[in-house]
């Protein structure tokens, strides 16, 4: 887990909330991810899941629930 959401788990919801919004209205996961990097975001694959970035820096959020990376 990156330092962003150790610390603040308020923001961490809301780019969640955002993520799952973005989801919602993407008819696939290759839409989704370009999505997301139009927010300035991105999704990586790992072997303990899908993990949310800051493409910027690449950061690490979090780890995204298996029902949005889905």
């Amino acid at each position: 887990m990156s330092i962003l959401s150790n610390l603040d788990q308020f923001a961490t919801a809301k780019i969640i909330e955002l993520v799952m919004g973005e989801r919602t209205k993407a008819l696939s996961k290759c839409e989704w991810k370009h999505r997301l990097v139009g927010s300035g975001y991105g999704s990586r694959e790992t072997n303990a899941g899908d993990v949310l970035e800051i493409l910027l820096h690449h950061v690490e959020i979090c780890t995204l629930p298996a029902k949005i990376s889905a």
